[in-house]
Protein backbone atom coordinates (compact mmCIF):
# COMPACT_ATOMS: atom_id res chain seq x y z
CA UNK A 1 0.00 0.00 0.00
CA UNK A 2 1.13 3.36 -1.01
CA UNK A 3 1.73 6.56 1.12
CA UNK A 4 -1.30 9.19 0.60
CA UNK A 5 1.49 11.45 0.04
CA UNK A 6 2.22 9.64 -3.15
CA UNK A 7 -1.08 8.55 -4.79
CA UNK A 8 -1.91 11.32 -7.57
CA UNK A 9 -5.54 11.42 -8.35
CA UNK A 10 -7.13 13.11 -11.66
CA UNK A 11 -10.69 14.22 -11.09
CA UNK A 12 -12.54 14.55 -14.66
CA UNK A 13 -13.93 17.08 -15.37
CA UNK A 14 -13.70 19.88 -12.66
CA UNK A 15 -17.07 22.01 -14.18
CA UNK A 16 -19.47 19.59 -12.16
CA UNK A 17 -19.71 21.15 -8.15
CA UNK A 18 -19.22 17.35 -6.86
CA UNK A 19 -15.39 18.52 -7.59
CA UNK A 20 -15.03 20.50 -4.53
CA UNK A 21 -16.13 18.42 -1.69
CA UNK A 22 -13.90 15.52 -2.98
CA UNK A 23 -10.98 17.63 -3.72
CA UNK A 24 -10.58 19.23 -0.50
CA UNK A 25 -10.94 15.43 0.84
CA UNK A 26 -8.10 14.35 -1.15
CA UNK A 27 -5.87 16.65 -0.36
CA UNK A 28 -6.49 16.60 3.37
CA UNK A 29 -6.01 13.11 3.00
CA UNK A 30 -2.54 13.48 1.68
CA UNK A 31 -3.00 12.87 -2.29
CA UNK A 32 -1.98 15.06 -4.92
CA UNK A 33 -5.06 16.30 -7.07
CA UNK A 34 -5.25 17.38 -10.23
CA UNK A 35 -8.84 18.62 -11.68
CA UNK A 36 -9.54 18.53 -15.74
CA UNK A 37 -11.15 21.76 -16.64
CA UNK A 38 -12.52 23.28 -19.92
CA UNK A 39 -12.86 26.52 -18.19
CA UNK A 40 -11.10 29.42 -15.42
CA UNK A 41 -14.71 29.62 -14.07
CA UNK A 42 -14.72 25.70 -13.42
CA UNK A 43 -15.04 25.30 -9.93
CA UNK A 44 -12.11 22.38 -10.19
CA UNK A 45 -9.85 25.42 -11.21
CA UNK A 46 -11.53 28.37 -9.17
CA UNK A 47 -11.27 26.01 -6.11
CA UNK A 48 -7.51 26.38 -3.88
CA UNK A 49 -7.72 22.80 -3.34
CA UNK A 50 -6.60 20.81 -6.26
CA UNK A 51 -2.73 21.00 -6.22
CA UNK A 52 -2.61 21.09 -10.03
CA UNK A 53 -5.21 22.60 -12.00
CA UNK A 54 -5.79 21.64 -16.31
CA UNK A 55 -7.50 23.43 -18.91
CA UNK A 56 -8.11 20.45 -21.60
CA UNK A 57 -10.72 19.12 -23.92
CA UNK A 58 -13.53 18.01 -22.96
CA UNK A 59 -17.23 17.83 -24.92
CA UNK A 60 -20.15 15.79 -24.38
CA UNK A 61 -20.60 15.65 -27.85
CA UNK A 62 -17.40 14.73 -29.28
CA UNK A 63 -17.11 11.93 -26.87
CA UNK A 64 -14.07 10.40 -29.12
CA UNK A 65 -12.25 13.43 -29.46
CA UNK A 66 -12.71 13.77 -25.43
CA UNK A 67 -11.39 10.50 -25.16
CA UNK A 68 -8.30 10.82 -26.87
CA UNK A 69 -7.68 14.20 -25.09
CA UNK A 70 -8.12 12.35 -21.81
CA UNK A 71 -5.70 9.57 -22.84
CA UNK A 72 -3.38 12.18 -24.03
CA UNK A 73 -3.47 13.44 -20.56
CA UNK A 74 -2.42 9.90 -18.91
CA UNK A 75 0.26 8.98 -21.50
CA UNK A 76 1.92 12.70 -20.29
CA UNK A 77 1.13 12.80 -16.81
CA UNK A 78 1.18 9.13 -14.44
CA UNK A 79 -2.13 9.01 -12.14
CA UNK A 80 -2.86 6.40 -9.69
CA UNK A 81 -6.50 6.93 -9.92
CA UNK A 82 -9.04 9.09 -12.56
CA UNK A 83 -12.91 9.54 -10.96
CA UNK A 84 -15.37 10.81 -13.55
CA UNK A 85 -17.30 13.93 -11.77
CA UNK A 86 -20.33 13.69 -13.94
CA UNK A 87 -22.66 11.47 -16.54
CA UNK A 88 -20.20 12.78 -19.99
CA UNK A 89 -17.10 11.14 -18.67
CA UNK A 90 -18.24 8.20 -16.63
CA UNK A 91 -19.85 6.79 -20.07
CA UNK A 92 -16.36 8.01 -22.02
CA UNK A 93 -14.16 6.09 -19.04
CA UNK A 94 -16.46 3.10 -18.96
CA UNK A 95 -16.43 2.79 -22.12
CA UNK A 96 -12.86 2.50 -22.71
CA UNK A 97 -11.74 1.18 -19.17
CA UNK A 98 -10.22 -1.77 -20.79
CA UNK A 99 -7.46 0.76 -22.84
CA UNK A 100 -6.73 2.54 -20.22
CA UNK A 101 -5.98 0.42 -17.59
CA UNK A 102 -2.50 0.33 -19.08
CA UNK A 103 -2.14 3.61 -18.15
CA UNK A 104 -4.09 4.43 -14.75
CA UNK A 105 -6.93 2.67 -12.35
CA UNK A 106 -9.91 4.24 -13.13
CA UNK A 107 -12.99 4.40 -10.80
CA UNK A 108 -15.59 3.54 -12.81
CA UNK A 109 -17.13 -0.14 -13.58
CA UNK A 110 -17.07 -1.97 -16.81
CA UNK A 111 -19.32 -1.45 -19.58
CA UNK A 112 -21.84 -3.83 -19.67
CA UNK A 113 -22.44 -3.03 -15.87
CA UNK A 114 -22.01 0.53 -16.11
CA UNK A 115 -24.82 0.73 -19.13
CA UNK A 116 -27.35 -1.37 -17.20
CA UNK A 117 -27.39 0.97 -14.27
CA UNK A 118 -27.71 3.82 -16.57
CA UNK A 119 -30.60 2.21 -17.83
CA UNK A 120 -33.58 2.93 -16.04
CA UNK A 121 -35.35 0.06 -17.82
CA UNK A 122 -33.08 -2.26 -16.32
CA UNK A 123 -32.53 -0.89 -13.22
CA UNK A 124 -36.61 -1.55 -12.87
CA UNK A 125 -36.49 -5.35 -14.28
CA UNK A 126 -33.64 -5.88 -11.60
CA UNK A 127 -36.00 -4.11 -8.68
CA UNK A 128 -39.12 -6.36 -10.04
CA UNK A 129 -37.02 -9.53 -10.46
CA UNK A 130 -35.71 -9.00 -6.78
CA UNK A 131 -38.58 -7.93 -4.91
CA UNK A 132 -37.63 -4.80 -4.34
CA UNK A 133 -39.93 -1.80 -4.20
CA UNK A 134 -40.05 0.56 -7.58
CA UNK A 135 -43.35 1.64 -9.37
CA UNK A 136 -44.51 -0.97 -12.11
CA UNK A 137 -42.95 -0.42 -15.26
CA UNK A 138 -43.47 -1.72 -18.28
CA UNK A 139 -40.32 -3.32 -20.01
CA UNK A 140 -42.04 -2.40 -23.69
CA UNK A 141 -44.84 -0.41 -25.68
CA UNK A 142 -45.64 -3.70 -26.83
CA UNK A 143 -46.60 -4.56 -22.90
CA UNK A 144 -48.14 -1.40 -22.23
CA UNK A 145 -50.40 -1.39 -25.64
CA UNK A 146 -50.90 -5.24 -24.11
CA UNK A 147 -52.28 -3.70 -20.48
CA UNK A 148 -54.03 -0.78 -21.93
CA UNK A 149 -56.84 -1.56 -20.55
CA UNK A 150 -55.93 -1.79 -16.77
CA UNK A 151 -53.73 1.31 -16.88
CA UNK A 152 -54.85 3.75 -14.29
CA UNK A 153 -53.77 7.48 -15.25
CA UNK A 154 -51.67 9.47 -14.44
CA UNK A 155 -48.76 7.73 -16.18
CA UNK A 156 -45.13 8.46 -16.96
CA UNK A 157 -43.38 8.69 -19.83
CA UNK A 158 -39.34 9.42 -19.28
CA UNK A 159 -35.64 8.71 -21.32
CA UNK A 160 -34.39 5.20 -20.28
CA UNK A 161 -31.24 7.67 -19.19
CA UNK A 162 -30.01 10.85 -18.35
CA UNK A 163 -30.67 12.79 -15.13
CA UNK A 164 -32.30 15.99 -13.45
CA UNK A 165 -35.97 15.06 -14.46
CA UNK A 166 -34.84 15.98 -18.62
CA UNK A 167 -37.58 14.74 -20.21
CA UNK A 168 -39.87 13.75 -18.07
CA UNK A 169 -43.64 13.73 -18.43
CA UNK A 170 -46.67 13.26 -17.01
CA UNK A 171 -49.71 12.03 -19.33
CA UNK A 172 -53.50 12.02 -18.23
CA UNK A 173 -54.41 9.64 -21.03
CA UNK A 174 -53.39 6.82 -23.14
CA UNK A 175 -53.70 9.23 -26.33
CA UNK A 176 -51.11 11.97 -24.44
CA UNK A 177 -48.75 9.28 -23.83
CA UNK A 178 -48.57 7.64 -27.10
CA UNK A 179 -47.78 11.32 -28.79
CA UNK A 180 -45.13 12.02 -26.06
CA UNK A 181 -43.91 8.97 -26.08
CA UNK A 182 -43.52 9.12 -29.83
CA UNK A 183 -42.00 12.15 -29.64
CA UNK A 184 -39.85 11.86 -26.67
CA UNK A 185 -38.07 8.90 -28.56
CA UNK A 186 -36.95 11.20 -31.29
CA UNK A 187 -35.29 13.70 -29.18
CA UNK A 188 -34.10 11.51 -26.37
CA UNK A 189 -33.62 8.34 -27.48
CA UNK A 190 -35.33 4.92 -25.69
CA UNK A 191 -38.40 6.08 -23.48
CA UNK A 192 -40.04 4.14 -20.86
CA UNK A 193 -43.72 4.36 -19.44
CA UNK A 194 -44.31 3.36 -15.62
CA UNK A 195 -46.64 3.97 -12.93
CA UNK A 196 -46.55 7.26 -11.65
CA UNK A 197 -45.70 8.08 -8.17
CA UNK A 198 -47.50 10.70 -6.58
CA UNK A 199 -45.24 13.58 -5.70
CA UNK A 200 -46.54 14.15 -2.36
CA UNK A 201 -43.90 12.22 -0.42
CA UNK A 202 -40.15 12.90 0.02
CA UNK A 203 -37.53 12.48 -2.02
CA UNK A 204 -34.53 10.73 -1.45
CA UNK A 205 -30.88 9.83 -2.64
CA UNK A 206 -29.05 6.66 -0.74
CA UNK A 207 -25.31 7.14 -1.31
CA UNK A 208 -23.65 3.76 -1.09
CA UNK A 209 -20.22 1.98 -1.83
CA UNK A 210 -19.24 -1.52 -2.24
CA UNK A 211 -15.90 -2.79 -1.63
CA UNK A 212 -13.69 -4.70 -3.78
CA UNK A 213 -14.84 -8.28 -2.52
CA UNK A 214 -18.71 -7.12 -2.94
CA UNK A 215 -19.09 -5.92 0.91
CA UNK A 216 -20.66 -2.50 1.46
CA UNK A 217 -18.16 -0.18 3.63
CA UNK A 218 -20.40 3.17 4.08
CA UNK A 219 -24.22 4.62 3.15
CA UNK A 220 -25.63 8.03 3.59
CA UNK A 221 -28.87 8.98 3.23
CA UNK A 222 -30.57 11.87 2.66
CA UNK A 223 -33.60 13.65 1.37
CA UNK A 224 -34.43 15.97 -1.53
CA UNK A 225 -36.34 18.94 0.92
CA UNK A 226 -36.83 21.28 -1.97
CA UNK A 227 -35.97 20.99 -5.68
CA UNK A 228 -36.46 22.72 -8.86
CA UNK A 229 -37.63 23.17 -11.65
CA UNK A 230 -40.69 22.98 -8.80
CA UNK A 231 -42.91 20.24 -10.65
CA UNK A 232 -39.74 17.84 -10.53
CA UNK A 233 -35.92 18.46 -10.68
CA UNK A 234 -32.85 18.45 -8.84
CA UNK A 235 -32.60 19.36 -5.26
CA UNK A 236 -31.82 22.68 -3.85
CA UNK A 237 -32.30 21.98 -0.19
CA UNK A 238 -31.34 18.38 0.91
CA UNK A 239 -31.28 16.96 4.81
CA UNK A 240 -29.55 13.43 5.96
CA UNK A 241 -31.97 10.97 7.14
CA UNK A 242 -31.56 7.89 8.88
CA UNK A 243 -33.29 5.23 7.04
CA UNK A 244 -32.09 1.31 7.10
CA UNK A 245 -34.40 0.22 5.14
CA UNK A 246 -33.76 2.36 2.37
CA UNK A 247 -29.85 1.72 2.61
CA UNK A 248 -31.05 -2.21 2.52
CA UNK A 249 -32.90 -2.16 -0.14
CA UNK A 250 -30.63 -0.72 -2.01
CA UNK A 251 -27.82 -2.53 -0.79
CA UNK A 252 -29.90 -5.57 -2.44
CA UNK A 253 -30.05 -4.04 -5.45
CA UNK A 254 -26.62 -3.53 -5.98
CA UNK A 255 -25.74 -6.87 -5.05
CA UNK A 256 -28.41 -8.05 -7.64
CA UNK A 257 -26.47 -6.47 -10.24
CA UNK A 258 -22.91 -7.44 -9.40
CA UNK A 259 -22.01 -3.52 -8.22
CA UNK A 260 -18.51 -2.52 -7.12
CA UNK A 261 -17.78 1.20 -6.24
CA UNK A 262 -19.65 4.30 -5.37
CA UNK A 263 -23.14 4.67 -6.48
CA UNK A 264 -26.26 7.38 -5.93
CA UNK A 265 -30.09 5.78 -5.91
CA UNK A 266 -32.66 8.04 -6.48
CA UNK A 267 -36.10 7.10 -4.56
CA UNK A 268 -39.10 8.76 -3.85
CA UNK A 269 -41.84 7.63 -1.02
CA UNK A 270 -44.98 6.17 -2.22
CA UNK A 271 -47.72 8.13 0.17
CA UNK A 272 -50.13 5.44 -1.20
CA UNK A 273 -48.14 2.34 1.30
CA UNK A 274 -45.64 4.51 2.64
CA UNK A 275 -42.85 2.31 0.91
CA UNK A 276 -39.68 4.39 -0.38
CA UNK A 277 -39.60 3.17 -4.34
CA UNK A 278 -36.37 2.92 -6.12
CA UNK A 279 -36.38 4.89 -9.56
CA UNK A 280 -33.14 5.00 -10.93
CA UNK A 281 -29.54 4.41 -10.31
CA UNK A 282 -26.65 7.51 -11.13
CA UNK A 283 -23.14 5.18 -11.65
CA UNK A 284 -21.54 8.36 -10.73
CA UNK A 285 -20.75 10.71 -7.86
CA UNK A 286 -23.94 12.57 -7.31
CA UNK A 287 -23.51 16.63 -7.22
CA UNK A 288 -24.78 16.46 -3.50
CA UNK A 289 -22.36 14.33 -1.99
CA UNK A 290 -20.76 17.00 -0.13
CA UNK A 291 -23.93 16.82 2.48
CA UNK A 292 -22.19 12.84 3.03
CA UNK A 293 -18.43 14.60 3.67
CA UNK A 294 -20.38 16.82 6.10
CA UNK A 295 -21.84 14.48 7.79
CA UNK A 296 -19.15 12.09 8.42
CA UNK A 297 -18.59 9.77 5.43
CA UNK A 298 -15.44 10.33 3.58
CA UNK A 299 -16.77 8.41 -0.08
CA UNK A 300 -12.68 10.08 -1.43
CA UNK A 301 -11.01 8.08 1.20
CA UNK A 302 -13.01 4.80 0.83
CA UNK A 303 -12.53 4.94 -3.00
CA UNK A 304 -8.69 5.60 -2.64
CA UNK A 305 -8.31 2.62 -0.19
CA UNK A 306 -10.50 0.01 -1.99
CA UNK A 307 -8.15 0.67 -5.23
CA UNK A 308 -5.02 -0.04 -3.19
CA UNK A 309 -6.37 -3.08 -1.46
CA UNK A 310 -6.40 -1.44 2.22
CA UNK A 311 -9.15 -2.42 4.88
CA UNK A 312 -11.95 0.32 4.34
CA UNK A 313 -13.54 1.55 7.23
CA UNK A 314 -17.07 1.33 8.28
CA UNK A 315 -18.78 4.53 7.29
CA UNK A 316 -22.32 4.03 8.47
CA UNK A 317 -23.01 7.00 11.64
CA UNK A 318 -24.25 9.58 9.61
CA UNK A 319 -24.67 13.06 11.76
CA UNK A 320 -27.85 15.39 10.87
CA UNK A 321 -27.18 18.08 8.52
CA UNK A 322 -28.96 20.16 5.76
CA UNK A 323 -26.79 21.28 2.42
CA UNK A 324 -28.17 23.88 -0.02
CA UNK A 325 -27.14 24.53 -3.38
CA UNK A 326 -28.46 28.58 -2.85
CA UNK A 327 -28.28 29.28 -6.63
CA UNK A 328 -31.76 27.07 -8.04
CA UNK A 329 -32.67 27.67 -3.79
CA UNK A 330 -33.77 31.38 -4.68
CA UNK A 331 -35.21 29.97 -8.18
CA UNK A 332 -37.42 27.70 -5.91
CA UNK A 333 -38.36 30.29 -3.71
CA UNK A 334 -39.18 32.98 -6.64
CA UNK A 335 -41.41 30.16 -8.45
CA UNK A 336 -42.63 28.46 -5.19
CA UNK A 337 -46.38 28.82 -3.73
CA UNK A 338 -44.75 27.59 -0.30
CA UNK A 339 -41.82 30.53 -0.26
CA UNK A 340 -43.30 31.61 2.85
CA UNK A 341 -44.44 28.13 4.38
CA UNK A 342 -41.92 25.71 4.23
CA UNK A 343 -40.49 23.56 6.96
CA UNK A 344 -37.46 24.41 7.50
CA UNK A 345 -37.56 27.74 6.82
CA UNK A 346 -35.84 29.04 3.60
CA UNK A 347 -34.52 31.87 5.63
CA UNK A 348 -32.75 29.11 8.14
CA UNK A 349 -29.53 28.70 7.94
CA UNK A 350 -28.57 26.54 10.93
CA UNK A 351 -26.81 23.20 10.80
CA UNK A 352 -26.61 24.10 6.61
CA UNK A 353 -23.61 24.08 4.44
CA UNK A 354 -23.93 25.49 1.31
CA UNK A 355 -22.96 23.23 -2.11
CA UNK A 356 -20.79 26.09 -3.63
CA UNK A 357 -19.99 28.96 -0.93
CA UNK A 358 -17.08 28.70 1.69
CA UNK A 359 -15.72 31.38 3.87
CA UNK A 360 -12.03 29.21 3.01
CA UNK A 361 -12.74 28.79 -0.70
CA UNK A 362 -14.64 32.21 -1.77
CA UNK A 363 -13.66 32.32 -5.58
CA UNK A 364 -15.54 29.45 -6.37
CA UNK A 365 -18.74 30.82 -5.32
CA UNK A 366 -18.29 33.88 -7.74
CA UNK A 367 -16.68 32.09 -10.15
CA UNK A 368 -19.46 28.88 -10.75
CA UNK A 369 -22.66 32.22 -10.63
CA UNK A 370 -20.63 33.75 -13.48
CA UNK A 371 -20.53 30.47 -15.58
CA UNK A 372 -24.78 29.57 -13.96
CA UNK A 373 -26.35 31.83 -16.18
CA UNK A 374 -25.11 30.10 -19.34
CA UNK A 375 -26.11 26.76 -17.53
CA UNK A 376 -29.99 27.92 -16.82
CA UNK A 377 -30.27 28.83 -20.37
CA UNK A 378 -29.25 25.43 -21.68
CA UNK A 379 -30.90 23.18 -18.98
CA UNK A 380 -33.80 25.02 -20.56
CA UNK A 381 -33.66 24.90 -23.72
CA UNK A 382 -33.24 20.64 -22.98
CA UNK A 383 -36.50 20.51 -21.55
CA UNK A 384 -38.75 22.14 -24.08
CA UNK A 385 -40.04 18.96 -26.35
Amino acid sequence: MKDYKDIRVLLIEGRARQVLPMSKALRELGCEVTTYNGSRLDPGYASKYPHRKLLAYCDAHDPEGSYKAICAELEKYHYDIVIPMNDDVAIILSKHKKELERLTTIHVNDWPLFSMASDKLQTMEACMKNNLPCPKTYLSLNDFKQDAHNVQYPMVCKPRTGCAAVGFHVADDEHDLLEYYKKAEQKYGPCLIQEYIPQDGLQYKAELYIDRNGAMKAACVFSKVRWYPINGGSSTLNETVDRPDIVEDCRKLLAAIGWRGYADIDLIEDIRDGKAKIMEINPRITGSVKICFEAGVNFAKAIVDDYFGKELDNQFEVAHKYLRYMHTDVLWFLKSPNRFKCRPSWFSFKNTTDQIFSWSDLWVFFAFTLQGFAKLRRDRKKREL
